[in-house]
């Protein structure tokens, strides 16, 4: 299985409208290697430690999970859920578990 994170990565930053320097930029990362590192992270030939990737999700907007994700659907409903207010998702698991088992 491929890992999903590089595609996920540059379809937040692009949905951001963010260049990958500008990305860069706004984790702190110094204006030479800013762009290089973003790069690196979208071609997969590094993959960021857990709190880079949180400090990525926290600039693009999207849950940390959502890199993770391998399943489009998925992936599209995490971001939505985590963009609901607690009690709306509350409610939903609350919904979703009376019509399935859990994990």
């Amino acid at each position: 299985m491929e890992n999903p994170l590089p595609q996920r990565l540059k379809a937040a930053r692009s949905a951001a409208k963010l260049t990958q320097m500008q990305l860069g930029q706004r984790l702190g990362l110094d204006d030479n290697t800013a762009s290089a590192r973003m790069n690196q992270y979208e071609k997969g030939k590094h993959n960021p430690d857990y709190q880079t990737l949180r400090r990525i999700a926290e600039v693009l907007g999207v849950p940390v999970a959502y890199f993770y994700c391998d399943d489009d659907a998925l992936a599209e409903l995490i971001c939505m859920l985590a963009k609901q207010p607690p009690a709306t998702t509350a409610a939903l698991v609350v919904a979703l578990n009376s019509n399935t088992t859990t994990c």
